[in-house]
């Protein structure tokens, strides 16, 4: 498993195109030069981790933000994604472990993520990590 903490490091090409096949499998235009640079911005300014897994077969992207209430962090999970030849295999178990030990070492109060409810594969997945759906929380987006 590998952090990515900056673009000079030699795996980041790799996995902003492993960025771009997430994009893809959700329907975006391909797009890996916009990926590499959307992921050099995001690193650069420390708004993201990028865990990138062995042999570049899958990535995790994760955003912390503050938790005001608890004067602690949250760690959220905001991308999840591996190599179809190389899933069933423990990799994106592997990369949810990782993260859950970082943020836990960093003093986080919790870790989040979200998903399609229809992502039926997903939700076992996480579920059988220990993630639960929350009921008393309403999720809302405004697109700007």
């Amino acid at each position: 498993m590998t952090l990515l903490t900056s673009p000079a490091q030699p795996l980041f090409d790799e996995a902003a195109g492993l960025l771009d096949q997430y994009r893809q499998h959700y329907g975006a235009n391909p797009a890996p030069d916009a990926a590499l640079e959307w992921m050099r911005e995001q690193v650069s300014f420390e708004r993201m981790r990028i865990y990138l897994a062995q042999d570049a077969v899958g990535l995790c992207t994760v955003a912390t933000t503050p938790a005001a209430l608890t004067l602690r962090t949250v760690w959220l999970v905001r991308d999840l994604y591996v190599r179809p030849d190389a899933r069933r295999r423990g990799v994106a178990r592997a990369l949810l472990d990782q993260v859950a030990e970082d943020a836990r070492e960093a003093g986080a109060h919790r870790l989040s993520l979200q998903t399609e409810t229809s992502n039926v594969r997903a939700v076992e997945l996480y579920a059988r990590d220990g993630f639960h759906a929350l009921t008393d929380v309403t999720v809302m987006d405004r697109v700007l």
